[in-house]
């Protein structure tokens, strides 16, 4: 499949799901002609084509927020995108990570996440959000700004203190040291742009061939 077999529209368009490569967040549905996604082939960044404007646009051109393609797959019509990314900022106009941050749904969504590992999922987003964001006072947005040195020193110093923990036999204490060394870690994979999923895999080969 080439960008010259994709099925566009009538209006030359076909639409483009953008979703973060890590946390696998759809952050926003814009579209493309041939043009834009010749040049988001050709810069690997994502360009989209404005229906309001009737004109090409760069995503982050003027905020900054420019988003880095991973990959891009198209469906069993090749009439819809998924454009996967590593996001330099915000995807919403309004500043936030998503442009699908509110549901119709909010008390079964409530439901659905009660599950035994939803708290992962959940802490992978929220860490996402405040990479995007940087809100100012946020613990997570200081680490960021600070790096992976101080990153990684936070996961040296919690993996001590879950050793401690354990050494001394003290479980209320030791969930303690291993929630904070688990969040540290998942700040660290976002730092260094590995998805979580890649980590699962990985557990997974074990798994299956131990």
């Amino acid at each position: 499949m080439t960008k010259q077999e994709i099925a566009f529209d009538e209006n030359g368009l076909v639409p483009a799901i953008v979703q973060d490569a890590q946390s696998k967040e759809v952050l926003t549905l814009a579209y493309m002609n041939k043009e834009s996604l010749e040049k988001s082939l050709e810069t690997r960044e994502t360009w989209f084509y404005s229906r309001s404007r009737q004109e090409l646009w760069h995503k982050g051109a003027t905020s900054g927020n420019t988003q880095k393609i991973v990959d891009i797959r198209f469906d069993c019509d090749a009439d819809a995108l998924v454009v996967l990314v590593d996001p330099a900022g915000p995807a919403c106009h309004k500043g936030v990570y998503s442009c699908f941050s509110d549901s119709l749904l909010t008390e079964e969504k409530k439901e659905r996440s009660a599950s035994r590992f939803a708290i992962i999922n959940e802490l992978e987003q929220i860490i996402a959000e405040r990479e995007a964001e940087m809100p100012e006072g946020a613990y997570t947005t200081y680490l960021f700004e600070k790096g992976v040195d101080k990153i990684l020193k936070k996961v040296g110093e919690e993996a001590g203190e879950v050793i401690i923990a354990a050494k001394n036999r003290d479980p209320e204490e030791l969930k303690w040291e291993v929630a904070d060394l688990l969040y540290h870690l998942l700040v660290l994979l976002r730092e260094q742009k590995l998805p979580l999923d890649q980590v699962l895999s990985v557990l997974e080969e074990r798994h299956s061939s131990s």
